[in-house]
């Protein structure tokens, strides 16, 4: 499966601006990994012209524009069972 790169073009507190080719801009909840680190975004907008909204799960010290994002292609996912409880 490849992976759709992005770039972060805004970020203003936990508010982060991802640009993707226009065609293939992820959906309304997928969920987007930044290149080394654990932080996840999860887009909120599509605000056209290949430009989603995201929201930072996690710290968003250290973004820069700039950075390259990935696309999961699928929404967030929590375990359940046992475990978690």
């Amino acid at each position: 499966m490849v992976q759709i790169q992005g770039k972060i073009v805004q970020c203003i507190g936990a508010v982060v601006d991802v640009e993707f080719p226009r065609e293939q801009m992820p959906r309304v909840y997928d969920a987007l990994k930044m290149e080394g680190t654990a932080l996840t975004l999860e887009v909120q907008q599509q605000l056209g012209d290949g430009v989603v909204r995201t929201i930072a799960l996690g710290s968003s010290d250290g973004l820069r524009r700039g950075s390259m994002v990935y696309n999961t292609g699928a929404p967030i996912t929590v375990p359940v069972g046992k475990a978690t409880l």
